[in-house]
């Protein structure tokens, strides 16, 4: 699976323009589009920091990749009228790491944590002191018995984003007051997005074609965004200014991607549970030697969306395909009698 590309991968890819992604990243929440409830608790929570003038509460951003939690931090620190300062928690190998960030804070501001689930133990407990009353003790001695000093910091805002909430320790989850999961968009928010995208762009297209696109997204604004760019570089190339739905079909059909939004992986992982393990149970190990796949990339990057749609079910036997898959790849589905698969010619074990 991993010998092709992959446009529908929700996670950063090397064929991704940084700077094109900047340009379409919303700055303020009337350009946010999608995640109503989040929006609108979180516009009330800024709008009683702002009144305060204080800090807004520590939050944690959670969700599946490519759902807006970097870009949603960023509107955050637009609307508070504050500066952002990004890191990752990869990049947090020790406590040092994190000073270096505190020391450089001004009052109000964001420091932002992307896949903070990574963020080492030590550094973690570092940061206890520092989210709960602003202030960090550090022994700067290297002789044994030396005494910490205390640096005071000025009141900030503490935002951290993961995709797996799950990893986060009980004690870091608990210093945030604001805790917000982002969810899939549905096709109509997500056409709306290409639509903006597209007027960004400077290229026209249609509403059909923006929702044909939108259907093929997997509910991820990242990856509708990089489908209308493989959209725009079908037209471009055939010489017309407009993208109508002929064209995304036509486009997107040749980069493999259905109109359920499955690629060449999905399929192949469908064909495999469903020729090779008879529709499951089916070990995650056992796939991945199938499909000499990394069993982290089918777990994290091909079975959310399935999951999504309902195509299987995870089940503390394995991975189970539901009579969905039939019906989409045009096969006959089997029967499920008495825990037993049943095809029209017998049982299926």
């Amino acid at each position: 699976m991993a010998a092709r590309k992959r446009w529908l991968t929700p996670t950063p890819t090397e064929e991704d323009d940084e700077s094109l992604l900047l340009t379409l990243r919303p700055r303020t929440f009337s350009e946010f589009v999608g995640q109503k409830e989040v929006v609108e608790r979180l516009q009330v929570a800024i709008a009683a920091a702002k009144k305060r003038k204080e800090p807004m509460e520590h939050l944690l951003l959670y969700g599946p990749p490519g759902l807006g939690k970097t870009t949603l931090a960023y509107v955050i620190a637009n609307e508070l009228g504050v500066s952002l300062t990004p890191t990752t928690g990869p990049a947090l190998e020790r406590p040092g790491d994190a000073m270096g960030y505190l020391l450089n804070l001004e009052p109000l501001q964001i420091l932002f944590v992307d896949e903070i689930h990574r963020m080492p133990r030590i550094v973690e407990e570092f940061l206890y002191p520092a989210l709960e009353s602003f202030r960090v003790d550090v022994n700067l001695s290297r002789r044994p018995g030396g005494r910490p000093r205390r640096f005071s910091l000025p009141p900030f805002t503490f935002v951290g984003a993961t995709t797996r909430a799950g990893l986060l320790t009980k004690p870091l989850r608990e210093r945030f007051g604001l805790r917000f999961r982002l969810h899939f968009y549905e096709p109509e928010d997500l056409s709306l997005i290409v639509l903006r995208a597209a007027q960004l762009l400077n290229q026209k297209i249609s509403r059909d074609a923006a929702y044909e696109i939108a259907k093929r997204s997997r509910g991820t604004p990242r990856i509708a965004q990089r489908l209308l760019r493989r959209v725009r570089d079908y037209v471009q190339v055939q010489g017309k200014r407009e993208i109508t739905l002929m064209d995304a079909v036509r486009a997107l059909e040749k980069e493999g991607i259905d109109p359920l939004g499955l690629d060449f992986s999905d399929r192949e992982y469908l064909r495999v549970l469903i020729q090779e393990f008879n529709g499951g149970p089916a070990g995650l190990d056992a796939l991945s030697a199938v499909l000499q796949e990394d069993r982290r990339t089918i777990e994290e990057i091909v079975e959310p969306y399935l999951l999504q749609i309902g195509f299987i079910r995870r089940t503390h036997k394995g991975r189970m395909a539901t009579p969905k898959v039939w019906e989409h790849l045009g096969w006959e589905p089997p029967h499920r009698q008495m825990g037993l698969l049943f095809s029209e010619t017998g049982p299926v074990r």
